[in-house]
């Protein structure tokens, strides 16, 4: 790789590596999960970047990369839970996260394909299409995905704010 291409792929991990933590963050629960797994995005977009670099929206295929990484952990974490929870460290909250704790632990109480739904059309701002496109759904089944999500995010986080009052 040339060095100009590597200075390229530097300046876009550094654009585009924190939010997308904060993204995975979301559906995985674990900022630290999130963050292997978005280097490990990173790490399969290095031999392609000559390519990638040069798509309309190269942060959407590292995008992707990283949210069929998160959901095959899912599908397979069941090992990584137990491992997590025999260690079971206090988590300490990050004050550098811009999401609220609350909504953290809603959204990890939705299931994995809800969760992403939520968090692609509304965090990464993706059009219903888009996220059809990404999870390789019908535009019909992400409606129904968000549509579930916001009534029991809604009922989550209303009880949740009662508890406040």
């Amino acid at each position: 790789m040339r060095t100009a291409e590597l200075d390229q792929l530097r300046e876009f991990y550094a654009a585009h590596q924190p939010r997308l933590v904060g993204v995975i963050t979301l559906l995985t629960g674990s900022r630290a999960e999130a963050e292997d797994i978005v280097q490990e995005a990173f790490v399969r977009l290095v031999p392609r970047w000559r390519k990638v670099s040069r798509y309309d929206a190269p942060e959407a295929w590292v995008r992707l990369v990283a949210v069929r990484l998160a959901a095959n952990r899912h599908r397979d974490g069941g090992r990584f839970t137990q491992l997590f929870h025999r260690l079971a460290p206090t988590p300490a909250p990050d004050p550098a996260d811009q999401y609220g704790g609350d909504l953290e632990r809603a959204l990890v109480a939705l299931p994995m394909p809800a969760r992403q739904a939520v968090v692609l059309h509304y965090v990464c701002d993706l059009s219903v299409a888009q996220v059809a496109e990404v999870l390789g759904i019908a535009e019909g089944t992400v409606k129904s995905r968000l549509s579930r999500a916001r009534e029991t995010l809604s009922a989550s986080l209303l009880l949740r704010s009662d508890d406040h009052a």
